[in-house]
């Protein structure tokens, strides 16, 4: 799945073992992970994808825009806030439950896709399998 400002770029979906980078796409407002190999498509993550990142996780503040670090290098893909049109819904859940909107995550920095979700395609989001309780400070946009 890939945020609504993504959606006349170019786009693939995640596999297991995938070299992704944060970054900026041309002509969009936003952020979002590229494959090793081709930084001009989106590589879009099914809610329940879990990566790890090569180093700390670097984020900025919502209101602040300084850079703060997530506490830990391993996310879980989320969408957040679905009810709201227009606004990033693309989120990483990390084992503290702090959710950083991927729009917020510096560009250049590295993660490898270690599973996909084991939800089937053909189910709605939402059903088969439970919500995560999330903190919601920096999920603000």
């Amino acid at each position: 799945m890939c945020d609504y400002s993504l959606e006349h770029v170019a786009s693939r979906p995640a596999v297991v073992a995938d070299r992704l980078i944060v970054t900026s796409f041309p002509n969009t407002i936003t952020r979002g992970f590229a494959g090793a190999g081709d930084l001009n498509t989106a590589v879009c993550l099914r809610p329940g994808t879990e990566i790890a990142f090569d180093s700390d996780v670097r984020y900025l503040h919502p209101i602040t825009h300084w850079q703060k670090v997530a506490a830990s290098k391993v996310a879980r893909f989320r969408q957040i806030d679905q009810h709201l049109p227009h606004t990033h819904h693309d989120a990483l859940e990390f084992t503290d439950g702090t959710i950083v909107p991927l729009a917020r995550l510096v560009p250049g920095q590295w993660a490898t896709v270690l599973q996909l979700p084991s939800v089937p395609l053909n189910v709605p989001e939402g059903e088969g399998h439970e919500t995560a309780e999330r903190r919601t400070v920096e999920t603000t946009v």
